[in-house]
C-alpha cells in the first residue's frame, strides 16, 4: 500500500512537472514577440534613401510612437542581398527591411517568403477600401501568393538627366536637347577640367535606365513591349538603341573609364563634388535639391563645396525622333516585417505608419525622394525649401508632375532575373566593343525565348 502511494505520488509529481514545462513552453511561444503595437525596438534594414533622410522619418515616427525605438541599418545597393539573407535566416538583428519590385536588389520574389502578411494591418489602418487609397503598384507588386508582404513607401521614376545649373551658367553652356548639343556641352566642360557627363557604367542597373531612355527616344514604349514579348528584342528599334548606347562611349559623352566606375558612390560623388556637370539619375535624386540632404551628400563625397543648383532635364533627343520626355517608374522600396522578428508588432506599426499614414506619407512627400504611395499625400511647397527656389521650384514641380503621368512604363518590375542579367551583360559588352549591337539584340531575344 505504501509502495502504491509512493508510485502514485511520484506520478502526480511527474505530471505536475510536465504541466509546468508544457505551460512554460506555451508561454514562451506566446511571448516571443517582445514588443507591442506601441513599444519595442525595431532594427530597420535598407539601402535607400539613407542618412539623414531616414533619421528624419524615424524622428517624425517617434513623435507619435515615442516608445518604439527604430534603428536604421544601411548597406550599399550591391551588398544588400548578400547581407540580408543570413540576417533573416538567423532571425536576429533585423525586424523591418526594405524590398523592391522586379529583379533588382531586395526583390520581393526573393524575400517575400520571409515576411509576414500585412493585409489585416493595412485594413485596420485604412479600412476595407485601402486599395482605393494607395497607389495600385503599392499593392499589386508587393502581393505574393495572395498575401501583402510589404507596404510600398513610394514610387521612383527614371529617364532624365540632372544637371548642375551653376556650372552651366558659369561656363555659358547650352542645356543639351539633342546629340550634337550634348557632345558640345561635354567638350566645353572637359576643356575646363570638368566631366561633362558622368555615369557609373560598371553598375548594370543604371545602364538599363540609360538604355531604356534611349530606346524610348527611338520608339516610344518599345522597350516595355519587348520585356512583355510584344516586340522582339531583335526589332530594328532595339538594335538602333544599342547602336546609340555604344555611341555615347565612342563620341566622348561617357567619361573615360566609365565601365570601371560605380554609379554609387563614385559617379554620384563626382557630381556632388561639382567635378561633373551632368549625371543620369531619376526622381530619387530630387531630395538632393533640399539643403540638408545636399549638404550631407556633398560631405559624403569628401567635398567642401557649397550646395548648388541642380535641376532635372529631359533625356536629349539623340535619335532625332522628337520622342522626348518619356519616364518610367516602379515602387522604389517597400517595408516588410521579418516573420522571425522578436518585435513583430512594433515593426508592423512602423511599416504601416511609413506606408499608409497621412503623417508618415507627408514627410515622404516633402523629402522629395519618392512619389508617395498614399494618394492624398503630396509635397507641401509652402514648407519644402530648395537650395535655389527661384531656379528650382518650377522645373522640379513640372518634373514630378510629368513622372506621375508617365503611364504604363515600368522601370524594373517587368524584367525577370534572367533578362536583368542579360541586359547588364549585353550593355557592358556593347559598350566595351566585345559584342555588336545586332549580336547583343540576338542574345536578349534568346534569353526571352528561354524564359518563356
Amino acid at each position: 500500500m505504501k509502495k502504491t502511494k509512493v508510485v502514485v505520488a511520484g506520478l502526480v509529481a511527474l505530471m505536475l512537472m510536465m504541466t509546468a514545462v508544457l505551460t512554460g513552453c506555451g508561454s514562451s511561444k506566446e511571448t516571443k514577440d517582445a514588443s507591442s503595437e506601441t513599444s519595442g525596438e525595431v532594427v530597420w534594414w535598407g539601402w535607400t534613401p539613407g542618412s539623414p533622410t531616414n533619421e528624419k522619418y524615424i524622428e517624425a515616427f517617434n513623435k507619435e510612437y515615442p516608445d518604439i525605438k527604430v534603428t536604421w541599418k544601411q548597406t550599399s545597393i550591391d551588398a544588400y542581398d548578400a547581407a540580408l539573407k543570413p540576417a533573416l535566416a538567423n532571425g536576429k538583428g533585423v525586424d523591418a527591411f526594405e524590398v523592391s519590385a522586379g529583379s533588382g536588389n531586395g526583390g520581393i520574389q526573393v524575400f517575400g517568403g520571409q515576411a509576414i502578411d500585412l493585409t489585416d494591418a493595412v485594413k485596420k489602418a485604412l479600412g476595407d477600401d485601402y486599395k482605393d487609397k494607395l497607389n495600385e503598384a503599392a499593392i499589386t507588386t508587393m502581393t505574393v501568393n495572395s498575401q501583402l508582404k510589404a507596404l510600398g513607401v513610394g514610387t521612383v521614376y527614371s529617364g532624365n538627366l540632372w544637371i548642375n545649373q551653376d556650372l552651366f551658367d558659369k561656363y555659358n553652356v547650352k542645356i543639351p536637347t539633342n546629340l550634337d548639343e550634348w557632345k558640345k556641352a561635354c567638350e566645353i566642360f572637359e576643356q575646363n577640367g570638368i566631366y561633362g557627363f558622368v555615369q557609373g557604367a560598371g553598375q548594370g542597373a543604371f545602364n538599363i535606365d540609360t538604355f531604356h531612355a534611349i530606346a524610348d527616344n527611338v520608339s516610344s514604349g518599345n522597350f516595355t513591349k519587348a520585356t512583355r514579348g510584344e516586340v522582339q528584342w531583335t526589332d530594328d528599334s532595339i538594335v538602333k538603341a544599342l547602336e546609340l548606347w555604344k555611341g555615347l562611349f565612342d563620341d566622348g559623352i561617357m567619361q573615360k573609364g566609365a565601365l570601371g566606375l560605380q554609379q554609387y558612390p563614385e559617379a554620384n560623388n563626382l557630381f556632388m563634388s561639382q567635378k561633373a556637370a551632368m549625371v543620369m539619375m531619376g526622381s530619387w535624386y530630387t531630395s538632393n535639391a533640399l539643403p540638408d540632404a545636399m549638404k550631407s551628400a556633398i560631405e559624403s563625397a569628401a567635398s567642401t563645396e557649397k550646395p548648388f543648383t541642380m535641376i532635372p532635364i529631359q533625356f536629349p533627343d539623340i535619335a532625332g525622333t522628337g520622342n522626348t520626355g518619356a519616364m518610367f517608374g516602379d515602387l522604389d522600396y517597400s517595408t516588410a516585417v521579418s516573420a522571425k522578428s522578436n518585435n513583430v508588432k512594433a515593426a508592423t506599426t512602423f511599416a504601416v505608419w511609413l506606408g499608409t499614414s497621412q503623417s508618415g506619407q507627408q514627410i515622404i512627400a516633402d523629402s522629395l525622394n519618392v512619389v508617395p504611395s498614399l494618394k492624398s499625400a503630396t509635397p507641401d511647397w509652402d514648407n519644402v525649401k530648395l537650395v535655389n527656389p527661384e531656379k528650382q521650384n518650377e522645373p522640379i514641380k513640372e518634373y514630378l508632375k510629368n513622372a506621375m503621368n508617365s503611364g504604363d512604363n515600368p522601370r524594373f518590375a517587368g524584367i525577370n532575373a534572367d533578362m536583368n542579367q542579360a541586359l547588364m551583360d549585353v550593355l557592358a559588352g556593347v559598350a566595351g566593343g566585345t559584342v555588336t549591337p545586332s549580336n547583343g539584340a540576338a542574345q536578349l531575344a534568346q534569353t526571352q525565348a528561354d524564359s518563356e
